[in-house]
């Protein structure tokens, strides 16, 4: 099997802010997970990444907030792109 994107979305406004998501199924899982999906979600102001959930090899499930790092659990896709939004609406009115 070969990787296979699930979803790409982006939009960015000139100015700088917006969101991209990006999920493949992968043949393999990244390690260290054990789910077979690569993602990266970002929300971007002033074309810098404030929100962004993505799993890297050797890192894993995580979220950025600011330029802070923090653990995820991932659960499944439609989990994911819900607590990305809920951050992002968080942050939002944070800030």
């Amino acid at each position: 099997m070969r990787a296979a994107l699930i979803t790409r979305f982006r939009d960015i406004s000139p100015a700088g802010e917006g969101i991209e998501l990006v999920v493949w199924r992968v043949p393999k899982p990244v390690p260290p997970t054990t789910h077979g999906y690569k993602y990266r979600l970002v929300y971007i102001v002033d074309g810098k990444r404030v929100v962004g959930f993505d799993n890297e090899r050797g890192k894993g499930d995580h979220f950025h907030l600011n330029s802070a790092q923090y653990p995820y659990t991932f659960t499944g896709i439609d989990p994911l792109i819900e607590d990305f939004l809920a951050e992002v609406e968080k942050w939002k009115s944070a800030n």
